[in-house]
């Protein structure tokens, strides 16, 4: 079955907006057992609208549409898909009632020109949207079917789940099966050269890479009937980057983290300088944090460090607030102030300035300390201000799940 994406809007064009859609239909599709083979995006202009619909229509079985289904003048889809389909608008009572629910749901009046959203092709079938103003619609194109969602995303990835897979997956194939390992602290170059026949060419499973900065996922794919090779590829894939992998599947480091954090029953205090609170909202963001972690410290200068976390002015004086010693003090300093198992230090130079000969832009020292013993690593990021902070969380966190798998007795590998 052939199935295109059409993202229409004018801010996916010039970068104000990143097509988050497509991204998210491609892999819902391909978990159902299709693979997208087109995908084009067009400005809010009819006209154009129009023109991609037909050639999409003319070599496609299915074509999913996000966008444009809004109230304001320049949602153009609606009438849009109307000449395509060579059929007039109409004003739906369905429709109708769906904004006078959502009215009612929300408590408050909705604009009159909402009910430009009630307008749609003559004929066409209505996509329920439990949680926005625009339905969605489906029509028909000479053999092709289209199916037309809101841009906005949680709005359309509900619409994608309830309605418009479940009627394609009547038509699709068997579903393939997927297998995702995500590895952390080794080049993209050095993962392919491990993974080196690892394997087997015409066993019917495919491998490939996705870089999701800082992370590098390795993405093991498989008709649903080479199950078993797919399982067996993924053990070997386990077995050669044991050293990397910190999480398979929808799991994040965060959720590896808060799993470890409950088994060991060990409690957590940050102290982030250069990080500015990233590690402690990724810690949080995690449902059940409260139980193990305590409380994070922001202390950006070094008032601030003296301050809160009793780091002696002449070591900052004597070290510079970017240094193993003060890395030191500020994670002994936390934990001693919250009372914590652990506590994790970050500081560093985010840059764009501030970098010197001994110590440029990147230059981040991390610290963990427990009853003890305190580690610290000086790490050289590369990058701007926001990738070198980004890297720096992930390394922090990472060398807590690190921690905490020793602590638990599981060997990490080399």
């Amino acid at each position: 079955m052939k199935i295109a994406i059409l993202s229409i809007g004018d801010e996916l064009l010039t970068g104000e907006v990143t097509d988050t859609n497509a991204s998210h239909i491609a892999d819902r599709l391909y978990d159902c057992g299709a693979r997208v083979f087109r995908h084009i995006t067009v400005p809010d202009d009819e006209e154009a609208i129009v023109q991609a619909l037909g050639d999409l229509a003319l070599v496609s079985d299915a074509v999913i549409v996000t966008g444009g289904l809004g109230p304001t003048p320049d949602d153009y889809t609606a009438q849009a898909a109307a000449r395509a389909a060579g059929v007039e608008l109409e004003l739906s009572q369905t429709a109708l009632d769906h904004l006078a629910a959502f009215e009612k749901r929300i408590a408050k009046p909705l604009h009159p020109a909402n009910r430009r959203q009630a307008l749609v092709p003559k004929g066409c079938r209505l996509i329920p949207n439990p949680l926005g103003t625009a339905c969605g619609f489906v029509v028909a194109i000479g053999s092709a079917e289209l199916f037309f969602l809101p841009g906005v995303p949680f709005e359309m990835e509900r619409m994608l789940a309830e309605t418009v897979l479940p009627e394609l997956a009547k038509r699709l194939p068997a579903p393939w099966r997927r297998i995702t390992l995500k590895v952390f602290g080794i080049p993209e170059a050095a993962i392919s050269e491990r993974l080196d026949g690892a394997i087997p060419e015409g066993g019917g499973v495919e491998l490939a890479y996705c870089v999701k900065y800082p992370e590098i996922h390795v993405i093991l794919r498989a008709a649903a009937k080479d199950e078993a090779p797919l399982r067996e590829g993924a053990a070997e894939v386990r077995q050669r980057l044991a050293r990397f992998l910190f999480a398979e599947g929808a799991d994040t480091m965060d959720d590896v983290l808060a799993r470890l954090f409950r088994e060991s029953g060990l409690t957590l205090a940050l102290a982030e300088s250069c990080t500015g609170g990233l590690i402690a909202a990724r810690i949080t963001a995690v449902a059940g944090s409260s139980a193990y972690f305590l409380e994070g410290n922001v202390t950006y200068s070094n008032a601030a460090k003296s301050r809160m976390l009793q780091v002696p002015p002449g070591l900052i004086e004597g070290h510079g607030a970017v240094s193993a010693e003060v890395a030191r003090a500020m994670a002994q300093g936390a934990r001693e102030a919250a009372g914590s198992d652990l506590a994790l230090s970050v500081t560093g130079i985010a840059g764009p300035d501030g970098g010197t000969e001994d110590k440029p832009v990147g230059t981040v020292y991390i610290a963990l300390a427990d009853g003890g013993t305190c580690r610290v690593e000086r790490c050289n990021f590369q990058g701007d201000r926001t990738r070198v902070r980004a890297i720096t969380c992930f390394t922090a966190l990472n060398m807590l799940r690190e921690y905490l798998l020793i602590r638990h007795g599981a060997a990490v590998p080399d």
